[in-house]
Parts: C-alpha cells; sequence; structure tokens
C-alpha cells in the first residue's frame, strides 16, 4: 500500500489542473456557470419537442434507480439483487424491470472496471429479455476523463493495465505516474472507456420522473437537456476538443448541490418546482450528496435523494428506490 504522505503526492500529481483537498475538481480558472433566474422569474420553458427523444422514454410499469456505487462490486451485486435484477450469478432476471444507475460507478473502491463492464453486459441481457438498463455519467466518470483521477484506488489503477485500444503514447500522458497511464488512457475523450460511457446519458426521463447525478435546474432546462446529452457524449468520443462548460459547471447537473442538503428550503423547493415544470415531470432522482440514513424524500415527494453512501468507502448500506406508477418506495437491504 502507498503510505499517506507518499499517496497524497500521488494524488496531487494526477489532478492535473491542480491540487486541492475539497472535494470539487481543480480547475485551472473559474468554472462557468449556468444561474438560474432568481425564484420569482418564469417557469423554465419546456424543451423544444424534437429534443425530448434524446432525453425521454416513455412510461414503465416497474422502475428502480440505484445511487452512487463508487467501485465496490459487492454493494452493487447487493444493490441489483435487492431490486431483484440479478441471480447469484450476476445475470439479468428482472424481466421488463427498467433500472436506473445515477453515475458515480467509478472511485474511492477497487472494482471500477468490474462495475463497468456489468453494467454494459447486463444492458444487453436486460434488452434481450424487454427491460433496460441505463447508467448515468456522474461527476465522478467526468472527473476521470478530465484527468482527475485523485479518488482511483491503486487496484482500480492496475485494472486498466494491458487492455486493447490504449494510446499510452499520447503526449497527456507523460505528465502522470507510470501506474496512471493505462487507466488515464482508457477515460481519455476516444479512449476505449471514454467511448462506453459516451452512451451514458447525464439527464434521463423515464415517463414523469426525470433521473441526473446531481439536480436539474430550470437554467439547464432552458439551456436545453438533449443539447446537454449531446455535447457531452461527442467529447467523451473525442469529437469534442473541450469538454461540456454547462454540464461541468460549478450548478451543472453532476456538480450542484441545490437538492441534495437534509433540510430543503422553500427556495430550493421553488427552484426544483420550476425545474419539474420545464419538463414536465412529477419527481425528479438524484444521487451525488450522501444520506446514509436512507433514501431521503423531499418538497414533498418530488425530489428524491437515493446516495446512501452503499460503498464500503462511505459503510453505508445498500438501497433502492422502486416506482411503479405513482408509488414510490424504498426498499432497504434486511
Amino acid at each position: 500500500m502507498i503510505r499517506t504522505a507518499a499517496r497524497l503526492s500521488l494524488l496531487c500529481a494526477l489532478a492535473l489542473l491542480g491540487c486541492d483537498s475539497d472535494r470539487r475538481a481543480p480547475a485551472a480558472s473559474p468554472k462557468p456557470s449556468v444561474t438560474p433566474q432568481p425564484a420569482s422569474s418564469a417557469s423554465a420553458a419546456p424543451p423544444p419537442a424534437e429534443d425530448r427523444s434524446a432525453f425521454a422514454l416513455p412510461a414503465v410499469p416497474r422502475l428502480i434507480a440505484l445511487g452512487d456505487l463508487h467501485g465496490d462490486l459487492a454493494a452493487t451485486r447487493a444493490a441489483l439483487r435487492l431490486a431483484g435484477a440479478i441471480d447469484d450469478k450476476d445475470h439479468w432476471i428482472g424481466g421488463t424491470l427498467t433500472l436506473v444507475q445515477n453515475g458515480d460507478q467509478v472511485d474511492r473502491g477497487d472494482h471500477d472496471r468490474a462495475i463497468l463492464d456489468l453494467f454494459e453486459r447486463l444492458a444487453e441481457e436486460a434488452r434481450a429479455a424487454g427491460g433496460a438498463v441505463h447508467a448515468l455519467n456522474g461527476n465522478h466518470e467526468l472527473m476521470n476523463a478530465q484527468g482527475d483521477l485523485r479518488y482511483v484506488t491503486e487496484g482500480a489503477f492496475r485494472d486498466f493495465e494491458g487492455i486493447g485500444g490504449l494510446d499510452l503514447s499520447h503526449p497527456r500522458l507523460s505528465m502522470m505516474p507510470p501506474m496512471a497511464r493505462a487507466r488515464a488512457a482508457a477515460f481519455m475523450p476516444g479512449g476505449p472507456y471514454a467511448r462506453k460511457i459516451a452512451d451514458r446519458k447525464v439527464i434521463l426521463m423515464v415517463g414523469d420522473t426525470v433521473f441526473v447525478h446531481a439536480g436539474v435546474l430550470p437554467a439547464h432546462v432552458r439551456y436545453g437537456i438533449g443539447k446537454m446529452n449531446r455535447e457531452t457524449s461527442a467529447w467523451l468520443e473525442g469529437q469534442s476538443a473541450s469538454p461540456p462548460a454547462a454540464v461541468l459547471a460549478e450548478d451543472g447537473p453532476v456538480w450542484t448541490r441545490r437538492y441534495g442538503g437534509k433540510d430543503l428550503g422553500p427556495d430550493d423547493c421553488e427552484v426544483l418546482g420550476r425545474a419539474l415544470e420545464g419538463l414536465g415531470a412529477k419527481r425528479m432522482v438524484i444521487g451525488h450528496t450522501v444520506h446514509k440514513e436512507g433514501i431521503a424524500p423531499g418538497c414533498d415527494g418530488r425530489v428524491w435523494r437515493v446516495d446512501v453512501g452503499m460503498s464500503a468507502y462511505y459503510g453505508g448500506r445498500p438501497a433502492v428506490l422502486e416506482i411503479a406508477g405513482e408509488t414510490v418506495t424504498p426498499i432497504k437491504s434486511p
């Protein structure tokens, strides 16, 4: 194991834009913002009709949402079994179930690659059975694509060594310790794992429920939900030189803490209401902010916080959120 001081030095080196003790990704210059209008302003305008196909799917009879997994394969399996999605050999048994994972599958644990590969396979198995698996991109997936590997463990570095399609000669990698280069090449825009997560959405709507890692603000609706998804995908595919500023902003959909706090105030709920109205949605499901006490509703059930800190890093217990028609039910592990 790397000793504490040496590991801190390594983590600082891996944050290409600097070293910062804050959880927020460091930046060379202030992040752009998509700051919402004051609470008294008009509701967010609905996205154009032709744009909805980029993020909206029809309602389904039963849907399960999972929060942040952070590299813990055991917790991931436990949550999927709690949902009735997989058997004891990790194969899909969910039938027509639709499952949404709210991002942050990676970092803080050793099993990032195994979790990413598991969800890719389960999506294929679910599709064949008439169901669906949708994994979203969270801030940690996009941090890896930016080259910010501060939260990667030793085991999660090693797992990416020797895989095909890595451009280990890229100049960006010369700044990194040798042990980090394979992982960095895998997630670098255009790299094999960046292309895998390029298929994932930042914001997804199923029926009247919107799913996002951190939160959708009215300004995001005005900007265009489909536009955010397309810009993120193009960047991860290596087709765009710049990361999507609106997505990665301090108040972007993978970073905002507006709805994550335990005590949401009237202003927070009013902003949430305008975002939901603009989307034509009844509720929002988010991760990003840990609630170890369990899945936490807010604003009279219009937002559900599903990051229960189930990974070993946080020490929480697996839990999932079931949505069946108008009934929303948290399901906790025994």
